[in-house]
Protein backbone atom coordinates (compact mmCIF):
# COMPACT_ATOMS: atom_id res chain seq x y z
CA UNK A 1 0.00 0.00 0.00
CA UNK A 2 2.71 2.45 1.44
CA UNK A 3 4.69 1.56 -2.37
CA UNK A 4 1.32 2.04 -4.20
CA UNK A 5 1.34 5.50 -3.00
CA UNK A 6 4.91 6.53 -3.53
CA UNK A 7 4.53 5.67 -7.24
CA UNK A 8 1.56 7.34 -7.18
CA UNK A 9 3.03 10.71 -6.28
CA UNK A 10 6.10 10.13 -8.24
CA UNK A 11 3.70 9.46 -11.14
CA UNK A 12 1.18 12.76 -10.57
CA UNK A 13 4.55 14.94 -10.27
CA UNK A 14 5.68 14.45 -14.00
CA UNK A 15 2.32 16.61 -14.96
CA UNK A 16 3.39 19.74 -15.99
CA UNK A 17 0.73 23.45 -16.10
CA UNK A 18 -2.24 21.40 -14.32
CA UNK A 19 -3.35 19.91 -11.64
CA UNK A 20 -4.19 16.27 -12.42
CA UNK A 21 -6.88 14.71 -10.20
CA UNK A 22 -5.49 12.32 -7.70
CA UNK A 23 -6.57 8.94 -8.13
CA UNK A 24 -7.55 8.70 -4.26
CA UNK A 25 -9.87 11.95 -4.94
CA UNK A 26 -11.32 11.41 -8.05
CA UNK A 27 -15.10 10.81 -8.46
CA UNK A 28 -17.89 10.49 -11.58
CA UNK A 29 -16.72 9.89 -14.63
CA UNK A 30 -12.69 10.53 -13.99
CA UNK A 31 -13.09 7.74 -11.00
CA UNK A 32 -14.97 5.17 -13.78
CA UNK A 33 -11.99 6.10 -16.06
CA UNK A 34 -9.22 6.03 -13.50
CA UNK A 35 -10.94 1.81 -12.49
CA UNK A 36 -10.81 0.85 -16.11
CA UNK A 37 -7.46 1.70 -16.43
CA UNK A 38 -6.24 0.30 -13.07
CA UNK A 39 -8.15 -2.82 -13.90
CA UNK A 40 -5.95 -2.69 -17.09
CA UNK A 41 -2.66 -1.39 -16.61
CA UNK A 42 -2.44 -1.52 -13.12
CA UNK A 43 -1.67 2.05 -12.37
CA UNK A 44 -3.10 5.56 -13.58
CA UNK A 45 -0.62 6.55 -15.56
CA UNK A 46 0.40 10.15 -16.20
CA UNK A 47 -1.01 10.40 -19.79
CA UNK A 48 -4.59 9.98 -17.89
CA UNK A 49 -3.92 12.31 -15.29
CA UNK A 50 -2.85 14.98 -17.51
CA UNK A 51 -6.61 14.88 -19.31
CA UNK A 52 -8.49 14.64 -15.86
CA UNK A 53 -8.90 18.18 -15.29
CA UNK A 54 -11.19 18.26 -18.74
CA UNK A 55 -13.35 14.37 -17.79
CA UNK A 56 -14.77 14.23 -21.13
CA UNK A 57 -11.48 14.95 -23.30
CA UNK A 58 -10.16 12.26 -20.29
CA UNK A 59 -13.08 9.35 -21.75
CA UNK A 60 -12.84 10.48 -25.00
CA UNK A 61 -8.41 9.49 -24.66
CA UNK A 62 -9.09 6.65 -23.10
CA UNK A 63 -11.32 5.04 -25.41
CA UNK A 64 -9.18 6.47 -28.50
CA UNK A 65 -5.90 4.98 -27.23
CA UNK A 66 -7.62 1.79 -25.54
CA UNK A 67 -9.78 0.10 -28.45
CA UNK A 68 -7.33 -0.31 -30.81
CA UNK A 69 -4.08 -0.86 -28.53
CA UNK A 70 -4.99 -2.88 -25.96
CA UNK A 71 -7.96 -5.32 -27.02
CA UNK A 72 -7.38 -8.44 -28.78
CA UNK A 73 -8.99 -8.45 -32.59
CA UNK A 74 -6.85 -8.86 -36.12
CA UNK A 75 -3.69 -7.77 -34.93
CA UNK A 76 -1.32 -8.77 -32.51
CA UNK A 77 -0.12 -6.53 -29.53
CA UNK A 78 3.76 -6.68 -30.77
CA UNK A 79 2.64 -4.27 -34.33
CA UNK A 80 0.39 -2.16 -32.30
CA UNK A 81 3.46 -1.40 -29.82
CA UNK A 82 5.67 -0.91 -33.12
CA UNK A 83 3.41 1.62 -34.47
CA UNK A 84 2.80 3.15 -31.29
CA UNK A 85 6.67 3.78 -30.95
CA UNK A 86 7.61 5.06 -34.74
CA UNK A 87 4.63 7.59 -34.35
CA UNK A 88 6.33 8.38 -30.88
CA UNK A 89 9.42 8.88 -32.73
CA UNK A 90 7.90 11.20 -35.80
CA UNK A 91 6.74 13.49 -33.15
CA UNK A 92 9.55 13.90 -31.53
CA UNK A 93 8.05 12.60 -28.10
CA UNK A 94 11.17 10.88 -26.21
CA UNK A 95 8.56 10.00 -22.82
CA UNK A 96 5.98 7.89 -25.37
CA UNK A 97 9.13 6.45 -27.23
CA UNK A 98 10.69 4.87 -24.04
CA UNK A 99 7.15 3.65 -23.21
CA UNK A 100 6.16 2.09 -25.74
CA UNK A 101 9.58 0.67 -27.21
CA UNK A 102 9.95 -0.53 -23.35
CA UNK A 103 7.50 -2.57 -24.25
CA UNK A 104 8.97 -4.15 -27.26
CA UNK A 105 11.43 -5.20 -24.82
CA UNK A 106 9.00 -7.67 -23.48
CA UNK A 107 6.96 -8.68 -26.69
CA UNK A 108 10.08 -8.46 -29.18
CA UNK A 109 13.99 -8.17 -29.05
CA UNK A 110 15.62 -5.63 -27.25
CA UNK A 111 17.65 -5.13 -30.72
CA UNK A 112 14.31 -4.37 -32.45
CA UNK A 113 12.92 -1.76 -30.10
CA UNK A 114 16.37 0.47 -29.80
CA UNK A 115 16.61 0.77 -33.80
CA UNK A 116 12.85 1.91 -33.64
CA UNK A 117 14.29 4.49 -30.43
CA UNK A 118 17.52 5.38 -32.81
CA UNK A 119 15.15 5.75 -36.11
CA UNK A 120 16.74 3.05 -37.66
CA UNK A 121 13.92 1.35 -38.95
CA UNK A 122 15.84 -0.91 -41.69
CA UNK A 123 18.00 -2.28 -39.08
CA UNK A 124 15.07 -3.99 -37.45
CA UNK A 125 15.73 -7.65 -37.40
CA UNK A 126 12.01 -8.54 -37.77
CA UNK A 127 10.71 -7.78 -41.63
CA UNK A 128 6.90 -7.72 -40.47
CA UNK A 129 7.98 -5.13 -37.42
CA UNK A 130 10.02 -3.84 -40.08
CA UNK A 131 7.50 -2.47 -42.46
CA UNK A 132 5.04 -1.80 -40.02
CA UNK A 133 7.44 0.51 -37.85
CA UNK A 134 8.16 1.76 -41.27
CA UNK A 135 5.18 2.60 -42.20
CA UNK A 136 3.42 4.22 -39.11
CA UNK A 137 7.35 6.18 -39.14
CA UNK A 138 5.61 8.35 -42.03
CA UNK A 139 1.84 7.43 -41.78
CA UNK A 140 1.49 11.68 -42.05
CA UNK A 141 3.46 12.53 -45.33
CA UNK A 142 1.39 11.72 -48.24
CA UNK A 143 4.41 12.00 -50.08
CA UNK A 144 6.17 8.84 -48.35
CA UNK A 145 3.43 6.33 -48.83
CA UNK A 146 4.16 5.04 -52.27
CA UNK A 147 7.22 3.23 -50.61
CA UNK A 148 5.46 0.72 -48.92
CA UNK A 149 2.77 -1.80 -50.55
CA UNK A 150 1.06 -2.69 -47.50
CA UNK A 151 -2.10 -4.44 -47.87
CA UNK A 152 -4.32 -4.60 -45.20
CA UNK A 153 -7.62 -6.12 -44.64
CA UNK A 154 -10.62 -4.02 -43.05
CA UNK A 155 -10.37 -5.02 -39.97
CA UNK A 156 -6.32 -4.71 -39.35
CA UNK A 157 -6.80 -1.41 -40.85
CA UNK A 158 -9.40 -0.49 -38.21
CA UNK A 159 -6.51 -1.25 -35.62
CA UNK A 160 -3.46 0.00 -37.16
CA UNK A 161 -4.53 3.23 -38.36
CA UNK A 162 -6.65 3.71 -34.94
CA UNK A 163 -2.99 3.14 -33.23
CA UNK A 164 -1.47 5.65 -35.70
CA UNK A 165 -4.16 8.01 -34.79
CA UNK A 166 -4.29 7.59 -31.05
CA UNK A 167 -0.57 7.97 -30.85
CA UNK A 168 -0.49 11.04 -33.07
CA UNK A 169 -3.20 12.55 -30.79
CA UNK A 170 -1.38 11.58 -27.30
CA UNK A 171 2.30 12.42 -28.60
CA UNK A 172 1.41 15.80 -28.81
CA UNK A 173 -0.47 16.15 -25.65
CA UNK A 174 2.82 14.50 -23.72
CA UNK A 175 5.05 16.91 -25.12
CA UNK A 176 3.00 19.61 -23.92
CA UNK A 177 1.94 18.54 -20.48
CA UNK A 178 4.24 15.10 -19.17
CA UNK A 179 8.45 15.77 -18.51
CA UNK A 180 10.25 14.84 -21.65
CA UNK A 181 11.58 11.70 -20.79
CA UNK A 182 9.77 8.84 -19.08
CA UNK A 183 13.46 7.28 -17.59
CA UNK A 184 15.95 9.92 -15.97
CA UNK A 185 17.39 11.79 -18.79
CA UNK A 186 21.63 11.35 -17.47
CA UNK A 187 21.38 7.34 -17.35
CA UNK A 188 23.68 6.41 -19.82
CA UNK A 189 22.86 3.70 -22.24
CA UNK A 190 23.63 0.54 -20.41
CA UNK A 191 22.35 1.63 -17.68
CA UNK A 192 18.85 3.01 -19.49
CA UNK A 193 18.80 -0.78 -21.41
CA UNK A 194 18.81 -2.43 -17.69
CA UNK A 195 16.46 -0.43 -16.51
CA UNK A 196 14.12 -1.08 -19.66
CA UNK A 197 14.68 -4.97 -19.29
CA UNK A 198 13.57 -4.68 -15.82
CA UNK A 199 10.08 -2.06 -16.83
CA UNK A 200 9.38 -5.00 -19.62
CA UNK A 201 8.99 -7.54 -17.26
CA UNK A 202 6.89 -5.42 -15.04
CA UNK A 203 4.83 -4.58 -17.53
CA UNK A 204 4.52 -8.76 -19.21
CA UNK A 205 1.38 -9.55 -17.40
CA UNK A 206 -0.88 -6.30 -18.76
CA UNK A 207 1.09 -6.64 -22.00
CA UNK A 208 -0.04 -9.85 -23.16
CA UNK A 209 -3.33 -9.88 -21.50
CA UNK A 210 -6.12 -9.79 -24.03
CA UNK A 211 -8.32 -7.05 -22.83
CA UNK A 212 -12.40 -7.39 -23.98
CA UNK A 213 -13.14 -4.46 -26.65
CA UNK A 214 -15.96 -2.40 -25.88
CA UNK A 215 -15.19 -1.63 -22.38
CA UNK A 216 -14.60 2.09 -22.52
CA UNK A 217 -17.70 3.13 -24.82
CA UNK A 218 -20.11 3.24 -22.07
CA UNK A 219 -17.99 6.51 -21.10
CA UNK A 220 -19.43 8.91 -23.47
CA UNK A 221 -22.84 8.58 -25.31
CA UNK A 222 -23.08 7.45 -29.04
CA UNK A 223 -22.32 9.48 -32.13
CA UNK A 224 -21.70 9.72 -35.92
CA UNK A 225 -18.39 8.04 -37.53
CA UNK A 226 -16.94 11.28 -39.58
CA UNK A 227 -16.56 10.78 -42.91
CA UNK A 228 -12.90 11.39 -42.67
CA UNK A 229 -12.86 8.43 -40.13
CA UNK A 230 -14.11 5.85 -42.18
CA UNK A 231 -10.97 3.84 -42.01
CA UNK A 232 -12.28 2.67 -38.94
CA UNK A 233 -15.17 0.77 -40.13
CA UNK A 234 -13.65 -2.76 -40.16
CA UNK A 235 -13.78 -3.12 -36.08
CA UNK A 236 -17.20 -1.93 -34.68
CA UNK A 237 -14.92 -0.87 -31.29
CA UNK A 238 -12.59 0.76 -33.12
CA UNK A 239 -15.56 2.81 -34.93
CA UNK A 240 -17.76 3.36 -32.30
CA UNK A 241 -14.77 4.51 -30.35
CA UNK A 242 -13.52 7.07 -32.95
CA UNK A 243 -17.46 8.47 -33.45
CA UNK A 244 -17.51 8.78 -29.68
CA UNK A 245 -14.40 10.47 -29.04
CA UNK A 246 -14.59 13.00 -32.29
CA UNK A 247 -17.90 14.33 -30.43
CA UNK A 248 -16.30 14.89 -27.83
CA UNK A 249 -13.43 16.59 -28.84
CA UNK A 250 -15.35 18.52 -31.11
CA UNK A 251 -17.73 19.81 -28.53
CA UNK A 252 -14.17 20.47 -26.12
CA UNK A 253 -13.27 22.55 -29.18
CA UNK A 254 -16.64 24.72 -29.25
CA UNK A 255 -16.26 25.22 -25.69
CA UNK A 256 -12.66 26.41 -25.25
CA UNK A 257 -11.39 27.47 -28.78
CA UNK A 258 -12.67 30.77 -30.05
CA UNK A 259 -14.33 29.81 -33.85
CA UNK A 260 -11.01 32.54 -35.24
CA UNK A 261 -8.86 29.84 -33.97
CA UNK A 262 -10.49 26.98 -34.77
CA UNK A 263 -10.93 28.11 -38.48
CA UNK A 264 -6.82 29.12 -37.93
CA UNK A 265 -5.97 25.89 -36.79
CA UNK A 266 -8.24 23.89 -39.82
CA UNK A 267 -6.64 26.45 -42.86
CA UNK A 268 -2.95 25.17 -42.25
CA UNK A 269 -4.10 21.52 -41.47
CA UNK A 270 -5.73 21.84 -45.22
CA UNK A 271 -2.28 22.49 -46.98
CA UNK A 272 0.00 20.89 -44.51
CA UNK A 273 1.71 17.33 -45.72
CA UNK A 274 3.43 16.37 -42.64
CA UNK A 275 6.42 18.05 -42.84
CA UNK A 276 8.52 19.63 -39.67
CA UNK A 277 8.39 23.02 -39.22
CA UNK A 278 11.59 23.33 -38.19
CA UNK A 279 13.32 25.22 -35.04
CA UNK A 280 12.08 28.24 -36.03
CA UNK A 281 8.68 30.09 -34.59
CA UNK A 282 7.89 32.34 -36.59
CA UNK A 283 6.00 30.81 -39.28
CA UNK A 284 3.61 30.32 -36.03
CA UNK A 285 3.99 34.33 -35.18
CA UNK A 286 2.78 35.23 -38.60
CA UNK A 287 -0.35 33.17 -38.76
CA UNK A 288 -1.41 34.80 -35.41
CA UNK A 289 -0.52 38.21 -36.17
CA UNK A 290 -4.28 39.03 -37.87
CA UNK A 291 -5.95 37.65 -34.31
CA UNK A 292 -7.30 39.69 -31.67
CA UNK A 293 -4.93 39.96 -28.78
CA UNK A 294 -7.15 37.85 -26.55
CA UNK A 295 -7.02 34.84 -29.40
CA UNK A 296 -3.41 35.08 -29.87
CA UNK A 297 -2.70 33.40 -27.19
CA UNK A 298 -4.67 30.42 -27.82
CA UNK A 299 -3.92 30.85 -31.37
CA UNK A 300 -0.09 30.02 -30.33
CA UNK A 301 -0.60 27.08 -27.88
CA UNK A 302 -3.43 25.37 -30.54
CA UNK A 303 -1.14 25.91 -33.66
CA UNK A 304 2.12 24.65 -31.87
CA UNK A 305 0.17 21.91 -30.43
CA UNK A 306 -0.85 20.81 -34.14
CA UNK A 307 2.27 21.03 -35.56
CA UNK A 308 5.25 21.39 -33.17
CA UNK A 309 3.92 20.15 -30.19
CA UNK A 310 7.48 19.47 -29.08
CA UNK A 311 8.01 23.37 -29.01
CA UNK A 312 5.29 24.58 -26.13
CA UNK A 313 7.67 25.76 -23.10
CA UNK A 314 6.53 28.12 -20.31
CA UNK A 315 6.45 31.22 -21.73
CA UNK A 316 3.65 29.59 -24.39
CA UNK A 317 1.75 28.33 -21.64
CA UNK A 318 1.86 31.83 -19.45
CA UNK A 319 0.83 34.19 -22.21
CA UNK A 320 -2.23 31.66 -22.71
CA UNK A 321 -3.21 31.56 -18.92
CA UNK A 322 -3.03 35.63 -18.94
CA UNK A 323 -6.02 35.70 -20.91
CA UNK A 324 -7.90 31.79 -20.26
CA UNK A 325 -8.04 30.87 -16.75
CA UNK A 326 -8.63 27.49 -15.96
CA UNK A 327 -6.74 24.00 -16.44
CA UNK A 328 -10.04 22.40 -18.34
CA UNK A 329 -10.03 24.82 -21.16
CA UNK A 330 -5.78 24.54 -21.46
CA UNK A 331 -6.43 21.06 -21.38
CA UNK A 332 -9.40 21.47 -23.72
CA UNK A 333 -7.54 23.35 -26.22
CA UNK A 334 -4.69 21.32 -26.88
CA UNK A 335 -6.88 18.05 -27.20
CA UNK A 336 -8.80 19.76 -29.79
CA UNK A 337 -5.65 20.78 -31.92
CA UNK A 338 -3.82 17.52 -31.27
CA UNK A 339 -7.05 15.33 -32.28
CA UNK A 340 -7.57 17.77 -35.59
CA UNK A 341 -4.53 16.94 -36.80
CA UNK A 342 -4.90 12.94 -35.56
CA UNK A 343 -8.08 12.83 -37.57
CA UNK A 344 -6.00 14.26 -41.16
CA UNK A 345 -3.48 11.71 -40.42
CA UNK A 346 -5.71 9.05 -40.68
CA UNK A 347 -8.31 10.35 -43.21
CA UNK A 348 -5.17 9.73 -45.09
CA UNK A 349 -5.38 6.03 -44.90
CA UNK A 350 -8.63 5.90 -46.30
CA UNK A 351 -9.53 3.09 -48.36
Amino acid sequence: MVAARVVSSVVQRQVKYVTPVAPTAADGLVAEVYRQATDEMRLVVPPLLLHSPAPLTLAAYWMLMREPLMTGGAVDRLAKEAVASAVSVANICPYCVDMHSTGMYDLSTEHDAEAIVADRVADIVDPRVRTLAGWARVAHQPAAFPAFDLTLTAAERAELVGVVVAFHYLSRMVNVFLSSFLLPPQLGSRAKRRMKRGVSRLLHASLREEHPAGRSLSLLPAADLPPEAGWAVGNPAVAEAVARANAAFTAAGERSVAPRVRALVAAHLDTWQGGDTGLSREWCERAIADLPEPDRSAGRLALLAAFASYQVDEETVAEFRAWHEGDAVMVETVAWASFATALVVGRRHLR
